[in-house]
């Protein structure tokens, strides 16, 4: 197992142990570790049901969506970012 992998594991059976300490079944804990992909947002998800402590499995789910579009919202601002300086080089030097 990668380093990376690891982490990955370790933020997911953290996730797990917070959804199930709600008294949310670990499937939902797992669903939403595999669509959060990241270690980080599992980590972000994990304080706010420390912090929040959702009543309902809908609630769980709302803030997994959330923390999942604001990151794709960020890669995708820093891609179109990326491509907004490819554009200006070409402007101003030309394609050689």
């Amino acid at each position: 197992m990668t380093i990376y992998q690891e982490e990955w594991a370790r933020s997911r059976d953290a996730l797990v142990a917070a959804v199930t300490a709600l008294g949310f079944p670990a499937a939902l804990g797992e669903a939403a570790a595999r669509h959060l992909q990241s270690p980080k947002a599992m980590e972000r998800m994990c304080a706010y049901l420390a912090y929040e402590k959702p009543k309902t499995e809908e609630l769980v789910v709302d803030e997994m969506l959330a923390i999942r579009s604001e990151i794709d919202a960020w890669r995708e601002k820093k891609a179109s970012e990326q491509a907004n300086i490819r554009y200006n080089e070409i402007l101003q030097y030309g394609l050689e």
